[in-house]
């Protein structure tokens, strides 16, 4: 689903956490967030809007099924994640890649300067030992679900963006797969300039909003239709 500015704006504002951030338009009565507010909630509401699996879980679901994996009993969720989490801040530490823990989630923001060159899609050589840490760790634990997204910031069209991002994102997609990630697990999605975490008015914020985020999900057994 598609989520235009003054609604993500608007859902930011009814936030508790966002109400002091926000402004009236005079003139036009609009809720918006303020500039300066941008940058500290945009990581939140960038999340909060990502929302389901890519593709719809059922589809995914059936996909995981077909590729012979399993889901995870209920209770077991958590303590399997926890040491997947572990081993993630372990094996990345040192590397500008950030692991966040979002409920039973867990979410890898790696910024594209480390990992492609400007305007380009291609996987840096220097990043891919970096890469291989991260598939290793997929693999082992390959009763989750992996979405790759991408995102860049607010130069140029909105357009090319798009597309940038939809190439960045397939990109490690694929070098995951070709490292042993089955592709039944991964999907991915392109933002381009729409989810920024920081202001696009500095290069700073520009460098942060260049990024491509991980987000891998437990497999329950709950997910999995009948065999």
């Amino acid at each position: 689903m598609k989520v235009s500015s003054k609604l993500a704006a608007a859902l930011a504002c009814v936030s508790l956490v966002a109400v002091s951030a926000c402004t009236t338009d005079p003139e036009t009565g609009d809720r918006r967030l303020s500039k300066t507010a941008i940058g500290g909630i945009g990581g939140a509401l960038g999340g909060y809007l990502l929302g389901d699996l890519v593709g719809g879980r059922r589809d995914r679901a059936e996909k995981i099924l077909g590729a012979g994996i399993g889901g995870i009993a209920g209770a077991a969720v958590g303590s399997y994640m926890d040491k997947q989490e572990r081993e993630l801040r372990e094996r990345t530490r040192g590397t500008d890649v950030q692991v966040t823990r979002q409920g039973d989630d867990l979410l890898l923001n790696i910024p594209s300067g480390i990992n492609f060159a400007y305007n380009s899609a291609t996987v840096q050589p220097q990043f891919r030992a970096t890469l291989d840490k991260v598939a290793s760790i997929l693999s082992e634990y390959n009763q989750t679900y992996i979405d790759v997204y991408g995102f860049t910031d607010s130069t140029g069209s909105e357009e090319y963006n798009l597309d940038l991002s939809q190439r960045r994102a397939l990109a490690v997609a694929d070098y995951l797969s070709s490292r042993g990630v089955q592709p039944a697990r991964i999907a991915t999605r392109g933002f381009g300039e729409a989810e920024p975490i920081a202001s696009n008015e500095t290069d700073a914020g520009r460098a942060a909003n260049r990024r491509v985020e991980i987000k891998i999900v437990p497999v329950s057994q709950n997910d999995l239709p009948p065999r």
